[in-house]
């Protein structure tokens, strides 16, 4: 990789769930790896909904779990910069990258992917929302997967 900081965007809905658990555990990946100083990891929604706010008590909870602490993070929506400014931006499900599809400037399209895209053979192309179905463990074990896959990919272009 070169001096300067492989930027990396995860976004949802509300940025209270999903995305902030993808950006610890993306984080928490790549800090095992001793590789922190390599990376800029943020996390945002593409709806107002939360913003400001912690992420969800339950994701904060399911993430301790595995040592992932989310507390410092605050919620706040994709702008239009963002398509600029990061290297890679990973939607959590279908609908949040289609969202994203239709506001990003043409030119920075190449950059929009699916998450769960990370996980070969992956048969599943959405993260489930944990916010009314409560699958926050799961959620977690799944962006942690495909967070160390991600890695691996990103370390085999550098």
């Amino acid at each position: 990789m070169s001096d300067e900081k492989t930027k990396i965007l995860f976004v949802c809905m509300g940025n209270i769930c999903r995305s902030p658990t993808a950006e610890g555990a993306f984080e928490s990946q790549v800090n095992k790896r001793g590789m922190g100083d390599l990376f800029e990891i943020d996390s945002a929604g593409t709806h107002a909904y939360h913003v400001g706010e912690q992420p969800d008590s339950r994701s904060q909870f399911s993430a301790a779990k595995y040592q992932v602490d989310l507390s410092s993070q605050r919620a706040r929506q994709v702008h239009e910069s963002d398509f600029y400014y990061y290297d890679y931006i990973f939607a959590m499900d279908e609908s949040n990258l289609s969202n994203m599809q239709n506001i990003c400037p043409k030119d920075q399209q190449f950059k929009l992917s699916l998450m769960l895209d990370n996980i070969p053979n992956n048969q599943t192309k959405s993260v489930p929302d944990p916010y009314f179905e409560g699958r926050f463990d799961e959620v977690f074990e799944m962006l942690n997967r495909a967070s160390n896959f991600l890695l691996d990919s990103l370390m085999k272009k550098a």
